[in-house]
This record gives structure tokens, sequence and C-alpha cells, in this order.
């Protein structure tokens, strides 16, 4: 199919690609696949559009659960991205990961379809009470290149980029990408695909900010370990997840903008 001409687009992910930090459950989610959808419809004016995303969800769920949904939409265009829910796990197993990530590529990619991924940002520069799981970011967007070079899959390459470590492009929890952070990851993936009118402008900084105190930045880190990281823990101790219960947002196919 020539560059930019896609009729059928689906995403599968977790809540980064259901668009957690952009919008809310009461108002609706837009997120960084919604506004990718939106590109390409303003090349395309008839893209269908599913997302099949669901927050929580580890790589392996990722695949078992919409890989199959995704396959009978017959997209033309796909967007696969998982795996930092299993980064935050203690077995975490970069090479598993990967392998389920790779199935994903490899099925979608042998119907023909123009597959997109994203590396992952550096956490610890994000967090840096999550300075320990930065190894396993750099191996697993390693494996992520990889499996993508084998199956000709565009990757966007977010984790190369100062800007994304920008805290403004990140919400207050630190874990999903702000309004602003899921517009830069569009553009990203709209570069990744050559999309016309797509450029690197993404990679842009930010205007400079003032520097925070040693002191304002504790405080800021204990603020957002007793709002954000305990409860997440918590939830795994009681072996529960933030999808617990939740379908995808939009599962069959409706033209860019239509309401799911």
């Amino acid at each position: 199919m020539p560059s930019g001409e896609y009729l059928r687009y689906v995403a599968l992910g977790d809540s980064q690609t259901e668009g957690l930090g952009d919008g809310d459950d009461a108002n609706g989610l837009r997120g960084w696949a919604d506004r990718f959808a939106e590109h390409v419809a303003a090349v395309n004016p008839g893209l269908q559009y599913a997302n099949l995303a669901v927050r929580g969800r580890v790589a392996g769920q990722v695949r078992a659960e919409q890989l199959g949904p995704a396959l009978a939409l017959e997209p033309d265009l796909a967007t696969v991205v998982a795996g930092v829910n299993d980064l935050l796990r203690p077995r975490f197993d970069a090479a598993e990961v990967a392998g389920q990530v790779e199935e994903m590529f490899a099925a979608l990619t042998a119907t023909g379809a123009r597959v997109v991924t994203l590396t992952f940002p550096d956490v610890g520069k994000i967090a840096p009470l999550a300075r320990p799981v930065r190894p396993r970011v750099e191996e697993l967007n390693t494996r992520i290149r990889a499996a993508a070079a084998r199956h000709g899959v565009a990757v966007a390459e977010t984790a190369l980029h100062a800007v994304a470590t920008d805290r403004r492009l990140w919400s207050t929890d630190r874990l999903h990408a702000s309004p602003l952070g899921h517009a830069r990851i569009a553009a990203a993936a709209a570069q990744a695909i050559d999309l016309p009118g797509s450029d690197g402008t993404w990679t842009d900084p930010l205007a400079p900010t003032a520097v925070p105190s040693g002191l304002q930045s504790a405080a800021a880190e204990l603020r957002w370990a007793a709002g954000f990281l305990g409860p997440w823990f918590g939830r795994r101790l009681r072996g529960r997840s933030s999808g617990d219960g939740r379908t995808a947002k939009r599962p069959l196919l409706l033209p860019v903008g239509a309401v799911s």
C-alpha cells in the first residue's frame, strides 16, 4: 500500500494506548492513538479506527485478548505498544515480554498490515524513585527494536529524545502521558510511517522552566509516592489491576471522530 493510504486502523495496548492522562473516564479519554488516528484521517478522510487497548494489561494479556479481535478487523494499519506494565513486575523477563510483542508483530504484518510501535523513555528521569527499572527499559527497547527490524515494523523512537522525559509531557501520576505528551507520541508515530505532513518537530524541546530546589524535589517525590506509587503497590499485593472488569473503549471500526 502506498505510504499514507490507509482504510482501517486498529490500536492494541494498555493504558497509554487507551489514553489515560488525556481526558478522564467521565468525559472520555483521547490519548495518542486517537490523536494518531486523526493524523491519518487528515490524509485519508474515510479512515475507520478501533482501539482495543485496556489499562493494566501486560504484554501477554494484550496478545491473548486483543490480537485475535484485531486480526478479525483486517487492519491495514496497526499500532502495538505493550510491556510497560511488565517492567514494573518483580519477575520481569525481557525476552518473554519482547516475545509476546513480536508474536503480535508477526501476525499483523503477515496480513500485509503496516505496524507501528514505540520505544520507552528513561522512567528514572520522570520519577527518580523508578531509577532501578532503567536497565529493564533499555533491554526491552533493544529487544523491541530487533523484533521490529525482523518484521518490518516502524518504530517511533521516543526513547532517543530528551523531550520525552520532560515532566510537562507526563501526567501527575508520572505513569501516563499528559495531553501534550500524547500529542507528541501521536506525531512521532505519524513520522515513523512517513505520513504526509508529518515531521520531526515533536522532538523539539519545550521552553526552559525554573529548576526546583532540592527540598521541593524531595517533597514532590514523597507526594508522588504517597498518591500514586503506594496505591499501585497496594493493588499488586491484592492481586488486582486497574483494568479489572474493563473492556476496550472502541472495539469496532468506526469513522474517526465518531463516538464509540
